[in-house]
């Protein structure tokens, strides 16, 4: 196991345990206690957590993982997911991606599905294959190279967790855009009080990419389901699609279906 693939395991054994024990770790890792104590100091000068005697802890009261760090969490589930998303999106169309692992994962199957071959021309310009306007900073410099994919970035302040731009510059633009689709990540979905983020910034943008779309897409994989978040997106009568792996609960199933929600599984 790499020191990557070590860093990843620490992170998210104590994102679901709230507190590691070297001894535990070292067990499940099937490394030497010496070599998770290294990897608790570096990640502790990085700033993802916080050394104690003994262990660790999250870092901060409301802990969450850096996107780099999330992105090998339910990967196979979000590439399925993404690969379905894009079979809803058409050539032409103007398409909303918020941050976060699986709307990067979407940006990634709209690049394979619209960013190559040649586009339409009308006089001396080409005509974009697709328009995707974005908040997220790692979604943005990976469209950026493909010249059939016209992009529109917001502004805004970072956050470096998710690498999306929040707050008012950032919705300054968006009140001025139209969207076919939004494609919204999140990080719950309620029966009742709907699509959730952990952060309000982030939510009062994902909101905005809802209001300024006809057609509105929430891609999640099946954990996020009956779980809530801090700030509320939107409720589900404003959701058209939700897609998700199969493991998705029948009751979860059920509240989004008589809610008018179309779900879609992979």
């Amino acid at each position: 196991m790499s020191k990557h693939e070590r860093w990843n395991t620490l992170l998210e054994l104590l994102a679901s345990t709230g507190r590691l024990e070297v001894d535990e770790a070292a067990s499940a890792l099937a490394v030497s206690p010496a070599t998770i104590r290294r990897d608790l100091d570096e990640l502790a000068e990085q700033r993802l957590l916080v050394r104690t005697r003994g262990g660790a802890v999250p870092q901060g009261v409301s802990y969450e993982l850096p996107l780099r760090y999330k992105s090998s969490r339910h990967a196979s589930e979000k590439q399925r997911i993404a690969a379905a998303v894009a079979g809803l999106v058409h050539e032409g169309e103007v398409v909303g991606l918020n941050g976060g692992t699986t709307t990067t994962e979407v940006a990634r199957a709209l690049a394979l599905r619209f960013g190559t071959g040649r586009a339409e021309t009308h006089g001396a310009s080409p005509a974009p294959a697709l328009t995707v306007v974005t908040n997220a900073l790692n979604i943005a410099g990976e469209l950026a190279v493909r010249p059939q994919i016209k992009i529109v970035v917001s502004g805004g302040v970072a956050r470096p967790q998710t690498y999306e731009l929040v707050g008012p510059l950032a919705a300054g633009v968006l009140d001025e855009v139209v969207l076919d689709v939004a494609v919204l990540g999140v990080d719950g979905v309620d029966p009742e009080l709907g699509v959730m983020a952990h952060h309000e910034d982030e939510a009062a943008i994902s909101r905005l990419f809802a209001e300024h779309a006809s057609r509105v897409v929430v891609v999640t994989d099946s954990s996020k389901m009956g779980r809530r978040a801090f700030a509320r997106i939107c409720g589900l009568d404003r959701v058209d699609v939700l897609v998700t792996d199969a493991a998705i609960p029948a009751e979860s199933m059920r509240h989004l279906t008589d809610a008018g929600v179309k779900v879609i599984t992979v």
